[in-house]
């Protein structure tokens, strides 16, 4: 017999069907059992009478159960409007327990519980009503995305995920290297360079749904792990990106969530130095109604600088990455006036969180290697850290720009949820522990005495 889900249970009234699920609630009224079972799709009741009610004596909530039996009408006054299965009910007649629950840790589906128990038990955690909805939200969000962007003419490329450790802005988490110990692979932050040598290899239109990887101090709506949506495009422009970038996120929130009210259409736009005189901020809330979750107010913040002084190591750095080109009026003298340079630089700010940015990145090799000089690299550091991309740049690159956009905080927004743990299927806490696994974690010696490493004595520190 093929199996029926609760979302269709209806259709088969007068039949006999079969249903497999999770026991979400058991109430017991004298000669009669009532179950709600829970599948992906929602819950169905089932009526226990007879011999298969005595079977229900030892099932517990959340015992995993296999029933047979007919779908019949519930009399119009027990109709359950609020779900797909409320005008029927199945009359169990056969009833196998595939596995018996113990006694959970929390209830679920209740939010106030320690978010520390919650991730500890988030095999539980995600059986919540919420949760489930939030996973299939996300997977709605970037299947339109891939969807979106494969119709735009774009290709989907995948990047390495061990890479070679280079500076962009956070520590590396390095992987060691077993064939040649001593030296290291690295998790990538992006796929920055991959997806410019791409365009060097005439791609022209490139996107991905990427995981990337930062080691980072404890932040609390931060993860060591996220998921980022990046777009590369060669013989672009600024304002082309843009309006592609609008054009996807306008049409996701129109076609995937339309309760929610869009304040801005078009988008409103604002440069980096109008944001900051007239809000205090570069990722300006704009809701007219900041109680509103409902609400999705996109601003595009656009021309930022190009350098901002580090004043920890008294330098300059790159306010975004250092391949990131200046405006047309800065290129020749960025150096002479680092404090005034502009760059070709973009974000797109929702509810007063960035979701994306990007920009339209240097091509010309001489001009990166001015970049690389100005913030502090030496022409011996620019050779090991950047040479393969210089020399890529030499035989013939086009002009290109793309963006990239931070979909754990997209999911979050749209699923109106306060942090992204909610809208991860296994995140890490706040300081990067995955009290499920219980990671990270020591490993056997023989391991690291494979690798060539020795872990250094935390005593003799």
């Amino acid at each position: 017999m093929e199996r029926i889900l609760s979302a269709d249970i209806s259709k088969h009234v007068g039949k006999l069907v079969l249903l497999q699920g999770w026991v979400q609630t058991i109430r017991r009224h004298g000669k009669v059992v009532f179950f709600d079972l829970r599948d992906r799709t929602g819950l169905t009741q089932l009526v226990l009478t007879g011999a298969v009610m005595a079977q229900a004596d030892s099932i517990t909530e959340e015992s995993v159960i296999s029933v047979e039996g007919a779908v019949v009408k519930r009399p119009s006054s027990l109709i359950n409007p609020n779900i797909a299965s409320g005008s029927v009910e199945v009359q169990v007649n056969k009833l196998t327990v595939y596995s018996t629950a113990q006694p959970l840790p929390f209830p679920l589906n209740d939010r106030s519980v320690n978010e520390n128990s919650r991730l500890e038990y988030r095999y539980l955690d995600l059986r919540s009503a919420k949760q489930i909805e939030n996973l299939q939200n996300r997977a709605k969000i970037i299947a339109y995305i891939r969807n979106w962007l494969t119709r735009e003419g774009l290709t989907e490329v995948e990047t390495p995920y061990i890479s070679k450790s280079t500076p962009e802005g956070a520590r590396d988490y390095l992987v060691p290297s077993r064939i040649e110990k001593g030296k290291f692979y690295a998790l990538p932050q992006s796929p920055q360079q991959y997806k410019q040598l791409l365009m060097v290899a005439g791609l022209e239109k490139y996107f991905q749904i990427v995981r990337c990887f930062r080691d980072e101090d404890a932040r609390a709506d931060r993860q060591p792990e996220f998921t980022q949506l990046d777009v590369e495009l060669s013989f672009t422009t600024q304002e082309e990106i843009l309006q592609l970038m609008e054009s996807l996120f306008l049409g996701m929130a129109k076609e995937l969530f339309p309760n929610m009210v869009l304040t801005f259409q078009p988008f409103k736009r604002l440069t980096y130095r109008e944001a900051m005189q007239q809000y205090g901020s570069d990722r300006p809330d704009l809701r007219q109604d900041k109680n509103d979750p409902n609400e999705l107010a996109f601003v595009i913040v656009e021309n930022f600088p190009m350098f901002d002084w580090k004043e920890g190591d008294k330098r300059w750095g790159a306010t975004h990455h250092p391949f990131t080109a200046p405006t047309d009026d800065d290129e020749a003298d960025f150096e002479a006036h680092p404090k005034e340079a502009l760059a070709k630089q973009y974000d797109l700010v929702l509810n007063g969180s960035e979701i994306a940015g990007g920009s339209i990145r240097i091509h010309q090799p001489e001009v990166l290697e001015r970049v690389f000089a100005f913030l502090g690299h030496t022409k011996k550091d620019i050779e090991a850290k950047f040479g393969h991309l210089i020399k890529a740049f030499s035989y013939g690159v086009p002009p290109h720009g793309g963006f990239a956009s931070g979909l754990d905080r997209l999911c979050a927004i749209f699923c109106q949820e306060q942090s992204i743990r909610e809208v991860i299927a296994f995140p890490k806490t706040g300081d990067g522990h995955d009290l499920m696994m219980h990671s990270p974690s020591d490993v056997d010696p023989d391991q690291l005495k494979e690798l060539g490493l020795v872990i250094e004595d935390k005593k003799s520190r």
